[in-house]
């Protein structure tokens, strides 16, 4: 029994990561918290909000459009104060044992993702400011906040427009379908430092 006690003392030394909780040194700052969660919501909203459209009523069609376009661009304000909030405030570092290979695709991920989440508004709102309706359908955000659409968009003649509409909503599509896989890649890498790797993964997001 001793040198089984003696035993697992030694793994324990070997591993302080899995005997004690990840500090908060080591969690990120409650305000990238609260914009991670709340990005990570709005964007499943959209989601399905997105796909969803295609499966309702017509009736459902138009609202679930226009409030797709509303959470698009509280994302775009919020991503932004995040990569603002990021750029300010180091985030806390890679648990040291992560092979360099881990860390590298941890890295190209986050960066993907901001990429990603940034170019969807964008593309999304540079989509639906050359829609040939645009001026008969003013945008408000959350059917009470008036919007803008982008100028030089809709100043832009007919056809061209119409150009713009088509090629941004492919764009917007193929972004999609981009962003669903990076978005996947990256719960599941988390989901395997946690519980395979027995890292306090999800803990330095949480607060």
């Amino acid at each position: 029994m001793s040198l089984l006690f003696v035993k697992a003392r030694v793994v324990i030394w070997r591993n302080p990561s899995r005997r004690h909780p990840t500090s908060p040194a080591e969690k990120y700052t409650r305000v990238a918290v609260v914009l991670h969660w709340a990005i990570a919501a709005l964007i499943g909203c959209n989601i399905i909000l997105g796909l969803g459209s295609q499966y309702v009523p017509d009736a459902f069609v138009r609202p679930m459009i226009d409030l797709h376009k509303s959470i698009g661009i509280t994302v775009l304000g919020l991503v932004l104060l995040r990569v603002a909030w990021r750029l300010t405030h180091r985030p806390p570092p890679l648990p040291a044992d992560y092979r360099r290979w881990e860390v590298a695709a941890a890295h190209a991920a986050h960066l993907a993702l901001y990429v990603l989440i940034l170019a969807m508004p964008i593309t999304g709102w540079i989509h639906d400011s050359a829609w040939s309706a645009a001026a008969s359908h003013p945008m408000f955000l959350y059917w009470f906040i008036p919007w803008f659409r982008l100028g030089f968009i809709t100043a832009l003649d007919p056809s061209t427009k119409d150009y713009v509409h088509t090629l941004f909503g492919q764009i917007h599509t193929y972004i999609s379908y981009a962003l669903y896989s990076v978005i996947s890649i990256h719960v599941l890498g988390a989901l395997k430092h946690q519980f395979l790797d027995r890292q306090p993964e999800l803990q330095r997001m949480w607060k």
